[in-house]
Order: structure tokens, then C-alpha cells, then sequence
């Protein structure tokens, strides 16, 4: 039987007005967030809705889009009513699948709540992706391949919130389940290539974990396996995601000469791919790259560079996993390039535009910001800015655990030492020894 035409969804495509698809998707995701709603929107799925292809939002959904439009239904919206798109069998099958997920969602809020710690958040990132790995089917279809891919939004959504600590074992039991199903295959070509582009983004998300919380070679090995995934499977965006990691990694771990190559070859793999802001960030990891071999001139080139880049704004093409990266990162990653070219005081100038930038809820990207800033300010010479900046990292590591964070405020608080006659920064000094 031929399937039915979709309808585009013109009323919804008005209420996003003139942002992108990625800028409303955004909205979305920040409008559950202010309803304790947890749901995976991006630039596809927006595309999905204003073509028609969803003809009724799931429950979730259906409160968060409410919620964005107080006063109007959901046919006003541009949707049909669910009892024109399911049957009576088909409604009591969701009415039993929403009441696990508020069941699950109520359960979760009530934990965070109560421990409102990473830990916590950790056991609760079970209930939401694949569960058992042994039921996995023999031959994956449309719902692994889905499933891999909210997997990689749930994680990326619990590391924003609260660090990469206690997420990363967790998450290891995903990645395996992708790739068991990518060695499973799949009955069709376009399953099997959501499936290579999902395993990877999964070990990308899962290296990033190993590599914010300390286990470097554990996320060089993610990041080849993310790698080697792109290449077999001739994915340009994931292997421009990889090498990006890759010279992040690098530069952290002090090789700063592979970190500008990796940055280059990721620029290579993102010529053809039309997403400026990606090009803007590969520039910005060779510019760390130059920084740590102390080319101050490379440095600054690359860096013009991603600044022309970021100005010719945002694109359909700019990938999901690059949501992080907006003018508060750009900020945070030059701050580094001028720290390690010995220039504290510039290097504060613009940890500060970051940190005042960052959306409070990626709680851990303003602890990092915030350290970076404490950092630069000990190290040019403002103890007490920087016994403030220390404090306040403290205050938000009740709810983030990151060891990235935790190494920079230990540096900070060395610094400190010789300024500790400072009240203020005695006191920093005091509560960072007891903590």
C-alpha cells in the first residue's frame, strides 16, 4: 500500500520565525529543561515536524511545545489530533508507555532532588538507553539506530549538567551495544549508516568522558575507534568530530605539535560539509596547538581565522554534537591559547567574557570557565580576583564533578600560596584544604 503524501506543517513553521532550525531546537530543549521534561530535539527533528512527518508529538513533547505557547492547542500548532493519527489499540499502548515514562521521569526529578549529584545522575542514565545488551536483535532497524542516537544526546546532556566523573563507566555499556549491533547488521543501507554515524558520535561522547575526568588513554583509544568508524563507513562530518577530539586530546596531554595536524586534517575532512561554526572550532584547536609550540604568529593567524569563521553565523549543516559552541566557548578556547603563550592578563580579559557568556544550565562549562578564569587572575597577579573566582568554582562543584575543573582550582590554589597573608584568599585557601 502507497503511503500518504505529508502535509507540511506551515503554523509550525511560523512559530519558529526566523531562527534556524538549530536555534529552535535549542528553545525546545530549554523549555523542557524548565518543566523537568527530558526530550532529544534538534535540527532534525524541527525539519521533521515542519515537513509533516510528524503528524502528532509524543506526550513529552506535546507538554513542552504547551509550555512554549501557553493558550494554544495543539491543532493550533499545526498538528493533528492524536485520535485521528491512532486507534483505539494504538492509544492504549502510548497511554501505557506514558505512564512509565512519567513513572521513570518522576523517579529521576525525585533522585536529582534529593542527591542532585552526578552519582545520581550516573544510576539514572541506565533507565534511558538500552538497558539489557543481551536482548539486542539480530538484525538492527530504525528503532537501535534511534535509540544509539538518543543514547549520545542523553549523555552529552547529563556531562553539561554535571561533569564527566561518575557518567563514564556508565556509559561504556551503550558504546559496546552499538557496536554490537553494527557488527549485527542491518536490513537496510540508510540503518546501517545511522548506526556508523551513531557508534561513533557514542565513542566520541564516551572519550570525551574519559578524557574530562583524567583517563587519557582510555580516550585516545575512543577517539581512533570513532575514527576508524568514520573512514570505513566515508562519514566527513564524524571523522572532522574525531580530529577535532583528537587535537583537543593532544593538546591536553602535551603534544601540541600533533594536536595542529589533527586540527588541519579535521579541517580537510569539514571543507565540503558547509558549517562555518565547525570550521571556526577546528581553527581554534590549531590555534592551541601553535599557542603550546609558542608560535605566537601561527597562533594569532589561526585565530583570525575562527573569528571569520564564527561571524558568517550559524548553518543548517552545523552539526548536532557543536550545540557547546557558541560565543562563550569561542571565548573560553582563546583565553587558553593566550595562557599558554604567558599572557595571563588577556587570557582573564577573555575567561571572563566566557563565564559571563555561558548558559547557566551547562553548569559544568561555567565551573570550567570560571576556573580558567581564577587561573589566569592568580597568575597575572589579582590574588583576591582570583580567591573569589576559586570560591565560586567551589560552589558549583556541589552539583559538577569533573576532574579537568578539580585540577585547575588545585593549580589556582598553588599559586595562592605565597599570597595567603590576603584574608580572602586565606579564606579560599582554608576551604579548598578542607574540602
Amino acid at each position: 500500500m502507497a503511503a500518504f503524501p505529508h502535509s507540511p506543517n506551515q503554523a509550525f513553521r511560523r512559530l519558529r520565525g526566523t531562527r534556524s532550525p538549530a536555534e529552535f531546537a535549542a528553545l525546545v530543549r530549554r523549555a523542557a529543561r524548565d518543566i523537568g521534561e527530558t526530550v532529544s530535539c534538534d535540527a532534525r527533528y524541527i525539519g521533521r515536524v515542519e515537513a509533516g512527518e510528524i503528524r502528532c508529538p509524543n506526550y513529552a513533547y506535546e507538554r513542552v511545545f504547551l509550555h512554549m505557547f501557553p493558550g494554544l492547542a495543539l491543532t493550533d500548532l499545526g498538528f493533528s489530533p492524536r485520535e485521528a493519527v491512532r486507534g483505539r489499540a494504538a492509544q492504549r499502548t502510548a497511554h501505557s508507555r506514558t505512564q512509565a515514562r512519567s513513572k521513570e521521569s518522576d523517579v529521576q526529578r525525585r533522585a536529582f532532588m534529593a542527591g542532585g549529584s552526578a552519582t545520581v545522575a550516573a544510576a539514572t542514565l541506565g533507565l534511558t538507553l538500552f538497558g539489557d545488551t543481551r536482548r539486542l536483535p539480530a538484525r538492527a532497524g530504525e528503532p537501535e539506530a534511534a535509540a544509539v542516537e538518543d543514547a549520545v544526546r542523553r549523555i552529552r546532556l547529563l556531562d553539561d549538567r554535571h561533569g564527566a566523573d561518575a557518567l563514564y563507566r556508565r556509559a561504556a555499556e551503550p558504546l559496546r551495544a552499538a557496536y554490537a549491533l553494527l557488527d549485527a547488521g542491518a536490513a537496510r543501507q540508510s540503518t546501517e549508516d545511522r548506526l556508523h554515524a551513531g557508534a561513533g558520535e557514542l565513542a566520541l561522547s564516551v572519550g570525551w568522558l574519559a578524557h574530562d575526568s583524567g583517563r587519557f588513554d582510555d580516550a585516545r583509544s575512543h577517539y581512533a575507534e570513532a575514527l576508524a568508524t568514520a573512514r570505513v563507513s566515508g562519514n566527513a562530518a564524524l571523522e572532522a568530530h574525531a580530529f577535532s577530539n583528537m587535537a583537543f586530546l593532544a593538546r591536553d596531554t602535551g603534544r601540541p605539535r600533533e594536536s595542529v595536524r589533527a586540527a588541519q586534517a579535521g579541517r580537510r575532512a569539514a571543507r565540503s560539509l558547509g558549517s562555518h561554526r565547525l570550521l571556526s572550532l577546528l581553527a581554534l584547536r590549531e590555534a592551541g596547538g601553535w599557542a603550546g609550540l609558542a608560535d605566537r604568529r601561527a597562533c594569532e593567524d589561526a585565530l583570525g581565522r575562527a573569528h571569520a569563521e564564527f561571524a558568517r553565523g550559524e548553518a543548517d549543516a552545523d552539526p548536532e554534537w557543536m550545540s557547546f559552541f557558541g560565543e562563550a566557548e569561542l571565548e573560553s578556547l582563546e583565553a587558553r591559547c593566550w595562557a599558554a603563550l604567558g599572557e595571563h592578563a588577556r587570557a582573564a580579559r577573555h575567561a571572563r567574557r566566557a563565564a559571563d557568556l555561558q548558559d547557566p544550565h551547562f553548569a559544568r562549562n561555567v565551573a570550567l570557565y570560571t576556573a580558567e578564569l581564577a587561573d589566569d587572575l592568580a597568575r597575572a597577579g589579582a590574588p583576591d580576583e582570583a580567591a573569589w573566582a576559586g570560591g565560586r568554582v567551589m560552589d558549583l562543584l556541589a552539583d559538577v564533578q569533573s576532574t579537568r575543573v578539580e585540577s585547575m582550582l588545585s593549580g589556582t590554589a598553588r599559586t595562592l600560596v605565597p599570597h595567603q597573608r590576603s584574608p580572602r584568599v586565606a579564606a579560599f585557601l582554608a576551604r579548598r584544604a578542607m574540602a
